[in-house]
This record gives structure tokens, C-alpha cells and sequence, in this order.
């Protein structure tokens, strides 16, 4: 056999194809991180201000609209909706002095509430101010940088994207039936209902990190793990081995840094920005952070997003195997 014979023999092109395809996915890691966290900086964070309406509109007007200011009734009304996360954070002007009051919750992100105080103190400093900062709240003893949240989502979704890779490993990327694409499917409801239990015995129980809300974090987990499975189960019909690449492009590349884990959207550029609410990633973080510091206010929507990739997976799975199998037969 000859040299060149040889080589083919040890790597074929199919192989050289997979290699260069992991090179670009391990491009894309350094080019996603990198370029989501080199240069955090605030955009267009909400701030409810009790103050004067020219305060509001000084506040908009910053060079690179850092806040996005909108005017409270009332130290209450602007605390309130900081709980109620319709809103980052409030800022009380003391008209009798000249010492003002910044609300924020930093259970919400503490590196956007250091932003917003970094950029309120700036504007109060030029004024001749000075600005009190109170944390209304404050991380868990547990979950000092209020992480936990994002590092649970990330467990629960490499959970379920090695299932259903495992799953291919064992009996093949593209299940041969569609009985089998129906098993290999429902396989994943039990997985993902213990793994959404054993997450939330070790943030809640074992290691305290969130509190409080063990039947949340249970279903949430559960939830991430299926989506994560059954769009991992999709790609690989579509796209057969290729299928997991694709799955680690989506939860990884994008999604990780996108989420809001150690910088919140509010500081990312404009595409991660754009695309982190809408990846199990970061709607799973911010479903954990609201249930767990802020009683479950603002979650339909991120709840919402989970549900629908985890339906949209199955049902991909489905139709593409069905359509994948019926052309097969046709062609005998």
C-alpha cells in the first residue's frame, strides 16, 4: 500500500472534515467569550427616578445612553417595581440636600448594579452630589456573586445534550424507526425529572445557595434538561454525528455568554444582548434569579422560551425522523 493510500486509509477526508469543523467551533468559543466579556458596559438600563421630569431627561441623554430613566411617584413606587423587575434600579433625589439615594438589587446581577452605581455617582460628582447606595437585595450567603443560578442552568443543559448524544453513541445518531425515535424521546422525561430534582436538592438542601423555592428550581431544572435533550435529539437527526457539534454551537458558544451569568445583558454588546433572552441559557438564569430573590415576578417569559424549545425539539425530532424514514422506504 502506498504512503498516500496509507494516510487515506488513517484519516479520510470525512474525518478532515470533522477536525476542521471542530477547529471552527473552537474558534467561535474564543471569538463568543471573548467578544461578550472584553468590554463590559452599561446600555440602556432602567432606572426609575423620583425626581424632577430634566433629571429624567439629563439621564437619557448620557453619551452612550448608559440608563434608560422613567419617573416614579414615590421612593415606594420605585422600590416596588425594582422587586417587581420592572425595573434595575431608583434613584430618590433629596430636594432639601445634597445627598441622594440609588436603589438596587444586586441578587439581579451585582456587576450591573456596580455599573448603575458607577454611572449615577459619575453624574452626581459633576453636580456637586453625593449618591447613598442601598441594596434591597442582597445575594444569598450562599451565592455571594449571585452565580448560582447560571452555573445550575449550565448543568442542567450539558446534562441533557450528553443524554441524547449518549443516546446516538450507543444506537446511532438517526433512530431507525420512528418507534425508536419515540422511545429514545420519552427516555428523556424521567431523566430530566431527576435531574431537575437532584439540581434542586444540591443548591437548596445540600448547599444553601437558593433557598426557598425547591419545587421551582425542580420543574425549571427539569424543564432545561428536556429542552436541551430534545434539541440535541433534532440536530442530530438533521445533521446526523454533525448534530452534537451544532447542539455545543447553540448552548455553549452562544449561549453561555449570552445568559447574564457574571455579566448581565444590560453590559453585553449588541448580539449577545439581542440573543440572551432567547436561549434556554439565559432564560433558565433569569427564571432561577427571579424565583429565587424576587418571589417569581417577571418569569412567564423566560419560562415560555424554555417551553418552546424543548416542544419545538421534540417535534423536529419527530417530523424529521418520519419524513427521514418515509424517504428511505420510497427509495427502497
Amino acid at each position: 500500500m502506498k504512503t498516500e493510500e496509507r494516510l487515506r486509509d488513517a484519516i479520510p477526508p470525512r474525518t478532515i472534515l470533522l477536525v476542521a469543523g471542530v477547529l471552527l467551533l473552537q474558534l467561535g468559543f474564543i471569538l463568543s467569550y471573548v467578544g461578550a466579556f472584553h468590554s463590559p458596559a452599561p446600555h440602556r438600563v432602567t432606572l426609575a427616578v423620583v425626581g424632577p421630569q430634566a433629571t429624567v431627561d439629563q439621564l437619557d441623554e448620557l453619551a452612550g445612553a448608559p440608563l434608560d430613566a422613567s419617573t416614579a411617584g414615590s421612593e415606594a413606587e420605585a422600590r416596588a417595581r425594582i422587586l417587581d423587575r420592572e425595573v434595575t434600579a431608583g434613584l430618590v433625589l433629596n430636594p432639601s440636600g445634597t445627598t441622594d439615594t440609588l436603589l438596587v438589587a444586586s441578587a439581579g446581577g451585582p456587576a450591573l448594579a456596580t455599573a448603575v452605581q458607577q454611572v449615577v455617582t459619575q453624574v452626581e460628582t459633576a453636580q456637586g452630589r453625593t449618591v447613598n447606595t442601598v441594596d434591597l437585595v442582597a445575594p444569598e450567603p450562599g451565592d455571594a456573586r449571585a452565580l448560582t443560578g447560571f452555573y445550575a442552568v449550565v448543568g442542567w443543559l450539558v446534562g441533557g445534550y450528553l443524554a441524547a448524544a449518549a443516546l446516538g453513541i450507543a444506537r446511532g445518531a438517526r433512530p431507525a424507526t420512528l418507534q425508536r425515535t419515540g422511545f429514545r424521546l420519552g427516555a428523556m422525561v424521567p431523566y430530566a425529572i431527576l435531574s431537575g430534582l437532584g439540581g434542586a436538592l444540591i443548591l437548596d438542601q445540600w448547599l444553601h445557595a437558593l433557598t426557598g423555592h425547591f419545587f421551582a428550581l425542580w420543574w425549571i431544572g427539569a424543564m432545561l434538561t428536556f429542552a436541551a435533550a430534545t434539541v440535541t435529539m433534532a440536530f442530530q437527526v438533521l445533521f446526523g454525528v454533525i448534530g452534537v457539534g451544532v447542539t455545543v454551537l447553540v448552548f455553549v458558544i452562544l449561549g453561555n455568554p449570552s445568559a447574564g451569568g457574571a455579566y448581565q445583558a444590560e453590559l453585553l454588546p449588541t448580539f449577545w444582548r439581542a440573543i440572551g433572552g432567547a436561549i434556554p441559557n439565559g432564560a433558565g438564569t433569569e427564571a432561577l434569579r427571579n424565583f429565587g430573590y424576587f418571589d417569581g415576578h417577571a418569569t412567564l417569559r423566560p419560562l415560555l422560551v424554555i417551553a418552546i424549545w424543548g416542544v419545538a425539539g421534540l417535534l423536529v425530532t419527530l417530523v424529521a425522523s418520519a419524513l427521514r424514514l418515509r424517504r428511505r422506504d420510497r427509495l427502497g
